[in-house]
């Protein structure tokens, strides 16, 4: 039995119809993705991204066979766009500057990892957590009939969450899938799909997902 109550996959093929409905990839990237990115040299728990990406992979096939939009957000940072609130909070926590030079614009960390977007899908860069914040992601999504997101990727805890709520006060509804994300720590992993869960966001896992596509 899982940690949080999914949606019954018989009820949700509905909730989910591909022609308003976007697959949203998030922060499939080689620093929080690969065994040899940023977030793996600093000694995160690993062992739930190879499978989450195994999903997610599944995912994206399956929302182009069945007409949804798919739409890629990623990362890409400079030294000059890191905030001052950004650099001081991790200077409060005692994080050495270095910390912050994550997903570098032309650097490999900022390459996708496993995926990529194709012709056609949306794509959006950001800056930090929030994948509407500063970018044209809600427009692109607006201009498709998109009012329904399932939500993949990294990590659970941070974009994933930050984006998903956003999406919720910008009046999407919300699916996260609970086994195509990862946050390096189960306990992370599923209180934040609790608290998803109870203000924001319906869970769902990918095999229902895969099977109301199919339908």
């Amino acid at each position: 039995m899982t940690p949080v109550p999914h949606v019954e996959p018989t009820a949700l093929a509905e909730m989910i119809e591909p022609a308003q409905c976007a697959l949203l990839v998030i922060d499939v990237q080689e620093d929080f993705a690969s065994p040899m990115g940023a977030v793996a040299r600093a000694g995160a728990d690993m062992s739930g991204v190879a499978p989450a990406l195994d999903k997610i992979e599944a995912l994206i096939d399956a929302a182009r066979r069945a007409g949804a939009s798919v739409a890629f957000a990623r990362v890409v940072t400079t030294a000059e766009s890191d905030s001052e609130a950004l650099k001081l909070l991790h200077a409060r926590k005692g994080e050495p500057p270095e910390a912050l030079a994550l997903c570098r614009e032309g650097q490999p960390g900022a390459a996708y990892h496993r995926v990529a977007p194709r012709p056609g899908d949306i794509e959006v860069e950001k800056r930090l957590y929030n994948a509407f914040h500063g970018t044209s992601l809600e427009v692109d999504l607006r201009m498709r009939g998109v009012e329904t997101l399932v939500v993949a990727g990294f990590a659970t805890h941070c974009c994933v969450d930050a984006t998903s709520r956003d999406a919720f006060h910008r009046g999407f509804n919300v699916f996260v899938v609970s086994d195509a994300t990862d946050s390096y720590s189960a306990d992370a992993h599923w209180s934040t799909l609790r608290a998803l869960r109870a203000s924001c966001a319906l869970i769902v896992g990918t095999q229902a997902v895969l099977s109301a596509w199919r339908g």
